[in-house]
């Protein structure tokens, strides 16, 4: 049962529940004083982070056996000041699990040069950036999501990305989906990237198809913060068309592990590691999307569809 309105609030899974992994979860710490950010603990650990807004629609990858869920909320000194917990039983865990057509979920952000101060896209100024979803047109599926980029100044970025949620350590990712681009010749690169932190570690699987510079798929080296150019070729593609992209990731030794990239059915393999980001300070599963602007800065607009991450132990 949902506890007094200003303590944090689980609303699903219900207490008592019998479910499948990955649980499909909801929460909110809003109605609780002095809360600045939550996090979801599994069986005391945490395994999601969360800010002041209700925790929805979040998947959790959690092991088979009875467990306890808790929705702490912490005010800005990190001292907890709320709490709720529940039990649930999972039984069958699925792995892989496949979460789909991400394109349509309505909780994307996004952010140019900066976040609250700190670089987010990079770049050299302040782009502009829309996102429309539900298009029937250009689409596969029936329901893409259509990304602009805009701006003054040349070199200016725009990075969209989406939480997916948290949970028990997963291992192997698969990053799949279409796009589709207007002006091909204004792309200076695109990026598709897919973070994992737990742990107080942070694993960054950051890819771009560099079309105007290195002409190939740079991998990101989140220790020196660098890109670094791979074997894979990477040239400008054709616009008006859809173009399918699988990315493959695993962890090896505790680093992260580029298998390979697929692009219109040719397979590239890497195997390239690199370690991953140390004193990271929250727990998440989530996948991103980065527009670059070229010198002009010429717009240009991308639609995804089909956006899937495949997820499994």
């Amino acid at each position: 049962m949902p506890g007094p309105s200003n303590v944090p609030v689980i609303t699903a899974p219900t207490a008592g529940a019998s479910v499948q992994s990955p649980v499909l979860f909801s929460g909110s710490v809003a109605g609780t004083p002095n809360a600045d950010h939550s996090r979801l603990l599994l069986d005391g650990a945490s395994i999601f982070y969360g800010g002041i807004v209700p925790v929805t629609d979040k998947w959790m990858f959690i092991p088979d056996g009875q467990h306890t869920l808790t929705l702490t909320a912490y005010d800005k000194t990190d001292a907890a000041v709320g709490s709720t917990s529940s039990t649930i039983t999972i039984s069958g865990q699925t792995s892989p699990a496949a979460m789909s057509k991400l394109q349509d979920i309505s909780s994307w952000q996004w952010c140019t040069q900066q976040l609250a101060g700190t670089a987010c896209a990079s770049g050299i100024g302040q782009a502009t950036s829309t996102q429309t979803q539900n298009l029937a047109t250009p689409s596969l599926s029936g329901a893409s999501a259509q990304y602009s980029l805009g701006g003054t100044t040349g070199y200016s970025n725009a990075l969209w990305w989406i939480s997916l949620g948290g949970g028990t350590p997963l291992n192997t990712f698969t990053y799949d989906l279409d796009f589709y681009i207007d002006n091909a010749s204004a792309v200076e690169a695109l990026e598709f990237d897919v973070n994992q932190s737990y742990g107080g570690i942070r694993y960054t699987w950051g890819t771009e198809c560099s079309f105007l510079n290195t002409h190939k798929w740079d991998v990101w080296n989140p220790l020196t913060e660098k890109w670094v150019p791979s074997s894979a070729p990477c040239n400008t593609v054709t616009s008006n068309k859809w173009h399918h992209l699988t990315w493959q990731f695993d962890r090896v030794n505790n680093q992260v592990h580029y298998i390979s990239v697929t692009l219109d059915g040719t397979t590239m393999p890497l195997n390239l590691t690199f370690p991953p980001q140390p004193n990271w300070k929250e727990e998440d599963i989530d996948i991103a999307f980065q527009m670059d602007g070229n010198y002009h800065q010429t717009p240009y607009n991308v639609w995804l569809d089909n956006v899937t991450l495949t997820a499994s132990y």
